[in-house]
């Protein structure tokens, strides 16, 4: 292949915000968004607690993982071993192609792989074989095939991904038969064999590549030393030769202080540029297209953010920095894809907030969020909620009551480990209004969703999540999530889906993921509690089925 061509004359980057342009109002230093054993998913520290996974069958690693009780069952987990970033999002002839980062011998990112699952309908899946596997010692991904996005070269599906080989990083390619189920890596690879050499960078890695006037264009998310996080952008006739463009846009990773909800990091992750779809309102030119990534900063994942702004030629003129979901690194890599329907498909990677220890003791690490259908809002943000194809999982479908004060739903006519509840409130100006999930009386363990008013009857709604009693375990992460709701005259829908360790919260259009392992195995309490001033109106509650049925295998045929 031929190297890059050296950068285009360009004007400066566009600043990652006007001046004064900031998110959402910033959390209390309690609130910090990364967990207590952060690690950086490229490659994570190794310990010899847990080599003991390495020499388990498939069959049994498999086996341990499906007997922990804190794996989800209607979200999607690869079958045992590592999960991390949803990869080649996409649908081809009615069917929908999950692709992830999967390391099938152990629960650790190691030496990764692309696994591969199917579904027709969003909900159920099934796996297929692996796609991508690392190369030998002198191959540019030796060391693993990241992350990367799935495009159809004039009807050749065509893979592009980032490889590694030790420090090395670069974009490689990987064409694939018309059932995507055999993959040929191209022999020329690497088609990039790193950033631009006058580029002084943190990190060159995960692509987003979209067709546009009659060429492929291309962002790599990285970083540049000293100022911040950004996403470059490189252009091609052929997916094979490419030429460098310049950034798209650059962040200040010295504005906010590194550690705010909204710190954009040092090097950007997993970008994905889209435009945004109208939902409940149209938004404006310069609030048209979206610039999702998610923060990194010496090897710790932060949280995903994103940019609404004006995508126009070589540049992305940023109009607002907000948060995508307030669980932080709980809701991490997002990737993204327009299906048949014209919805934005949305899937994010759901962390572990257990030790890797644990982890690998229970033979699985990593979860994937419910597919979202993410639109334009009222407000002119994103909004997102579990596409509807989700509602086919529900159960048992119970209708409580609410009562003042205090409401517990009944635990035999709700699986409160795996369950969708849905409740619509008032709130008149200082009321409140909580959800206690996964509760356990005998432990006193419980997770809690909670919302506040303030006085200030402008000002939006404070959503928490608390999980200082989530659990006995002090290995846990229990650091609280929250973030503000918009409202009008107090009102709020909440949507609240617990999957055993999984926990997704939906308010007014915004989300809030996280995890929670409560020790008791019979915490499965559901318990409603108000204040006089909160008017709970209704709480519809499901149970929600399996996905799984049979015997999974780590290397699917």
């Amino acid at each position: 292949m031929r190297p890059p061509a050296p950068a285009a004359t360009l004007a400066p980057p566009a600043p990652l915000a006007p001046p004064g342009l900031r998110a959402s109002a910033p959390a209390p230093p309690l609130q910090a968004e990364t967990g207590h054993h952060d690690e950086d998913h490229h490659d994570t520290p190794w310990s010899p607690e847990l080599s003991e996974t390495i020499a388990l069958s498939g069959a049994d690693l498999v086996t341990r993982a499906e007997s922990d009780r804190h794996r989800p069952r209607f979200h999607f987990t690869s079958p045992a071993g590592w999960l991390n970033d949803a990869n080649g999002v996409s649908q081809r002839d009615g069917v929908y192609h999950l692709f992830y980062q999967y390391n099938p011998v152990e629960a650790r990112h190691h030496r990764i792989h692309w696994g591969h699952a199917t579904s027709t309908d969003l909900v159920t899946w099934e796996d297929a074989p692996i796609a991508l596997e690392p190369g030998g010692p002198d191959a540019p991904d030796s060391d693993g095939c990241w992350s990367g996005v799935l495009v159809d070269d004039d009807g050749v599906p065509t893979i592009v991904y980032s490889a590694r080989r030790g420090e090395s990083e670069s974009a490689a390619i990987a064409v694939g038969s018309a059932d995507l189920r055999t993959w040929t890596k191209d022999p020329a690879n690497p088609v990039i064999a790193g950033p631009p050499a006058d580029l002084d960078t943190v990190a060159f890695r995960d692509h987003s590549v979209w067709r546009e006037d009659g060429r492929w264009r291309q962002l790599i998310g990285s970083g540049l030393r000293g100022q911040g996080g950004t996403a470059l952008l490189y252009e091609s006739d052929d997916l094979r030769s490419w030429r460098y463009v310049g950034p798209l846009v650059v962040g200040d990773a010295s504005d906010p202080a590194p550690g705010a909800p909204d710190w954009t990091g040092t090097m950007w992750e997993c970008v994905d540029l889209f435009e945004v779809p109208a939902g409940r309102a149209e938004l404006p030119p310069e609030r048209g297209h979206a610039l999702v990534f998610s923060a990194w900063d010496e090897g710790v994942t932060h949280h995903p953010l994103y940019l609404l702004g004006r995508y126009e030629g070589d540049t992305f003129t940023p109009a607002a920095l907000r948060r995508l979901d307030y669980g932080g690194r709980y809701f991490y890599a997002p990737q993204s894809t327009t299906d048949d329907h014209g919805r934005r498909v949305m899937f994010g990677w759901l962390q572990e907030g257990r030790s890797d220890d644990a982890a690998a003791a229970a033979g699985w690490s990593g979860v994937m969020s419910l597919p979202r259908d993410v639109s334009a809002g009222a407000d002119g943000e994103l909004v997102s909620a579990p596409v509807r194809e989700v509602e086919a999982l529900r159960r048992d479908h119970v209708v409580v009551e609410p009562r003042p004060g205090t409401t517990v739903l009944d635990p035999t006519r709700v699986d409160g480990r795996q369950c969708d509840l849905v409740l619509t409130a008032t709130l008149a100006p200082g009321a409140w209004v909580e959800l206690a999930v996964l509760v356990s009386e005998e432990s006193g363990e419980q997770t809690v969703v909670r919302f506040d008013r303030p006085q200030d009857p402008d000002l939006d709604l404070d959503l928490v999540l608390d999980r200082s009693a989530a659990s006995l375990d002090p290995e846990v992460d229990a650091t609280p999530r929250s973030g503000p709701v918009p409202h009008e005259d107090g009102a709020v829908t909440l949507r609240v889906l617990v999957d055993r360790s999984a926990i997704e919260v939906f308010a007014n259009g915004r989300a809030l993921t996280a995890r929670s392992y409560p020790e008791d195995p019979g915490a499965d309490g559901l318990v409603l509690r108000s204040s006089p001033a909160a008017q709970v109106s209704s709480i519809d509650a499901w149970s929600m089925a399996d996905i799984w049925s049979g015997p999974r295998e780590l290397r699917p045929r």
